[in-house]
């Protein structure tokens, strides 16, 4: 059965809570004649039957039995002008949590069903209206938590991915298309296959999956925020710094070691870009059994951490534990932040330059350095030059998707340089194109079209 003659769906599509509107959404062959059974409009010729799409009425919502529920305007959206494809109605009510959900009852005693998780914008993409990669951009859009964030999801919900992944497509599907013409048609006067430029086709497709594959890693700590570990011994700043980045005292300062015994956690946006910090215990031997354990909570974060703020008092020469902790870091994502240049300066910054290659002056206390750690901090994450407009992986499915189309085509060249037949080249390029059919949904099976829509919130 078409998605077009399936049930139709009504769901609360604003948030929870008090506020000055709130918005029913119902999609489905009967959308329009449901709403009209409980909105009237102060104009009877402006009925919902009547309206074009994209026009809306100012009117009541009544109960069934003609009892006058709320004030409200209706707006109409035409099959298949519309978001789901679908004839659409979208009621805006008062934002009151009792008015929407009484809205919401009477949609459903009208005729409506329950909206699932994600099920407006399944039928859109079920509809036609838009692909896999671009329905996953209208969750990362609702998800967003910083600007670079809702960039990068704005240009994947228009297209950006699928665009570039369409074009892959093309280029694999003519070269599969050549061979197979020229291996069952050999009689026909066809042009031969050239091994040569079929590899360089190849090899052109898979030179952009992996560069797809490299931006993947920065759409990561674009779409999730970079974990952004700050370590040190005790009494360095680090709280501070949590402080001073966060806006806000998130960490107890004070000037007893030990203070901070856990792992303190924050989100801070910087340069668009989310931080999702952790202020860690001092790392220093102790005999004290809580802080002990927060120290090797502490070090297991490392592990885990995108970046490391490794920060260090600049008005004392490094100690043993300094010492210790920059062969810990050697080699790590680090950035020396070397605190408290309001005070006199006794630590030796090349030796932290040395080991850990970026180093940044600041005083937490006063707010000095703080633009020039976040430049920092977004050149250490490669992030301050990102074209977030550009087609970029966001997803764990994406990447996995364009991994096996890689995979597949680097099987092709080594079918290529060793002589195979080309019914064996053409088989490797027929499984890179269903890889990335894959990733855009022309070619999908329902348990990953779940999948995908299973992180949807109700009403989108």
């Amino acid at each position: 059965m078409s998605i077009l003659q399936q049930k139709t769906i009504a769901a609360i599509s604003t948030p929870s809570g008090i506020g000055a509107v709130g918005m029913i959404r119902l999609s489905g062959r009967e959308a329009i004649q449901v709403a009209g059974r409980i909105f009237k409009p102060y104009d009877p010729k402006r009925s919902l039957e009547k309206l074009a799409g994209y026009t809306g009425a100012l009117g009541k919502i009544y109960r069934l039995d003609g009892t006058p529920v709320d004030e409200a305007v209706a707006f109409v959206y035409r099959s298949p002008k519309s978001y789901t494809g679908e004839d659409v109605v979208e009621l805006c009510c008062h934002g009151g949590t009792w008015a929407v959900r009484q809205v919401l009852r009477l949609c459903l005693e009208a005729g409506a069903s329950p909206a699932g998780p994600g099920e407006f914008t399944r039928r859109a993409f079920l509809n036609g209206k838009m692909d896999l990669t671009q329905a996953e951009g209208v969750m990362d859009l609702v998800s967003a938590r910083g600007e670079a964030a809702m960039r990068a999801a704005l240009a994947m919900r228009e297209g950006s991915l699928s665009k570039q992944v369409d074009a892959f497509c093309q280029a694999l599907l003519e070269q599969s298309s050549h061979i197979a013409a020229w291996t069952d048609y050999p009689e026909e006067d066809l042009i031969p296959v050239d091994p040569a430029e079929l590899q360089t086709a190849v090899e052109d497709v898979l030179s952009q999956i992996q560069g797809l594959l490299k931006s993947g890693e920065r759409g990561r700590l674009i779409r999730e925020g970079a974990a952004t570990a700050i370590i040190g011994k005790p009494n360095v700043g680090k709280s501070t710094l949590m402080n001073l980045l966060a806006g806000e005292e998130r960490s107890i300062v004070t000037q007893i070691p030990g203070t901070t015994r856990d792992v303190v956690e924050e989100t801070v946006a910087v340069g668009g870009i989310l931080l999702n910090l952790m202020d860690t215990a001092g790392i220093r031997e102790t005999e004290d059994t809580v802080e002990k354990i927060g120290v090797e909570r502490s070090l297991k974060r490392l592990e885990s951490a995108d970046l490391i703020l490794a920060v260090f008092d600049g008005s004392d020469e490094l100690s043993q534990q300094d010492i210790r902790l920059l062969e810990l870091l050697r080699g790590r994502l680090c950035i020396g932040v070397v605190n408290k240049n309001d005070l006199p300066s006794r630590a030796d910054r090349q030796k932290i330059q040395q080991a850990l290659g970026t180093v940044v002056e600041i005083s937490a206390y006063t707010g000095a350095g703080r633009e020039e750690l976040e430049q920092a901090i977004l050149e250490a994450l490669e992030l301050h030059r990102v074209d977030t407009t550009a087609a970029m992986a966001m997803g764990e499915r994406q990447m996995d998707c364009l991994r096996k189309a890689e995979q597949c085509l680097r099987e092709a060249l080594e079918a290529l340089e060793q002589g195979m037949t080309l019914d064996a080249v053409a088989v490797c390029l027929d499984a890179a194109l269903d890889h990335l059919l894959t990733l855009t949904g022309k070619r999908v099976t329902d348990a990953v079209v779940d999948q995908v829509f299973s992180r949807f919130c109700v009403g989108k």
